[in-house]
């Protein structure tokens, strides 16, 4: 079993005996499903539905206070506490920014059960994630029977199964969850009541809409730098994100992947080729008839 301290990432605390309904009202996750030791994948969106900040949630035991604990990145953790205090009003809750950070474990079985640990509930293989201050990585790995390794193995890892990273795959305040796959990771609960920006996502997932994606690809040779165009012949198709080791996740309309592709015209990011890993992920399955 690896695991990795995540330096990138914070742990924002949200407590008190309204907490629960209160972040059920806003994100996009239903949080009455928490319970400690169980994660799930969620984001507070702008009203226009856009990802103001994706995380992941877990409910702290009484043993720790209770309450629920957010895992989200360290350079949006102030602003994230920021906003749920200005939503607070009168609401019987605290938020606090806390000195914690996450602990990624993968490709193995923990040799022991840890506080504040949760399965990541994004895909399997991702492992487990435990929140602690980053002074007990070592004692903690040697705990589950890790090896600890660089946070970039983890980047590897993240990146090889085409889990999409904000800040890199995408940009916040400008991407739906839609285009970042958080409906296909178990990131939106269509059928809890209403949060944030919920009316615009319903509809994306209702009609179809979803035109951007963020889809895994393979390269040949060198890695293009995150951000730069993805060209079919000379027309822009999206752009490049993170990438290691020969595979990537780029954001592209799908439509027009799929016209290229039909086409036969080769992929292309900063001069550099590339492929999807499944073509069949930016076909668009035909409407079937109504009886």
């Amino acid at each position: 079993m690896k695991s990795a301290f995540l330096p990138d990432r914070g742990v924002v605390k949200v407590a008190g005996e309204d907490a629960r309904n209160f972040l059920n009202g806003l994100v996009t996750t239903d949080v009455d499903r928490l319970k400690p030791g169980l994660g799930r994948f969620g984001a507070l969106l702008t009203p226009q539905g856009k990802i103001i900040v994706d995380f992941l949630i877990t409910e702290a035991p009484a043993g720790h206070g209770g309450g629920f604990l957010i895992d989200c990145p360290k350079a949006l953790a102030e602003g994230l506490a920021t906003k749920l205090k200005f939503y607070k009003l009168r609401a019987k809750v605290t938020v606090e920014n806390l000195d914690l950070g996450v602990l990624a474990a993968w490709d193995g079985q923990p040799a022991a059960q840890t506080d504040l640990a949760f399965a990541d509930p994004r895909n399997e293989a991702l492992g487990i994630r435990i929140l602690i201050p980053e002074d007990l990585k070592q004692k903690l790995s040697d705990l589950i029977g890790a090896d600890l390794v660089d946070a970039a193995d983890y980047e590897a890892h993240r990146i090889a199964l085409g889990v999409p990273r904000g800040g890199l795959d995408f940009m916040y305040n400008d991407a739906f969850p839609h285009e970042t796959n958080m409906d296909r990771l178990a990131g939106v609960d269509f059928d809890k009541g209403c949060y944030v920006g919920q009316e615009v996502v319903s509809r994306m997932q209702h009609r179809g809409t979803a035109r951007t994606r963020s889809v895994k690809v393979l390269l040949d040779d060198f890695s293009p730098e995150a951000g730069v165009s993805v060209m079919a012949g000379d027309k822009s198709v999206g752009t490049m994100g993170s990438s290691a080791q020969g595979k990537g996740i780029a954001l592209v309309r799908i439509d027009r992947v799929a016209e290229a592709l039909d086409a036969g015209q080769p992929l292309t990011a900063g001069g550099l080729a590339l492929r999807l890993a499944d073509p069949d992920v930016v076909r668009i399955p035909a409407k079937q008839p109504t009886a």
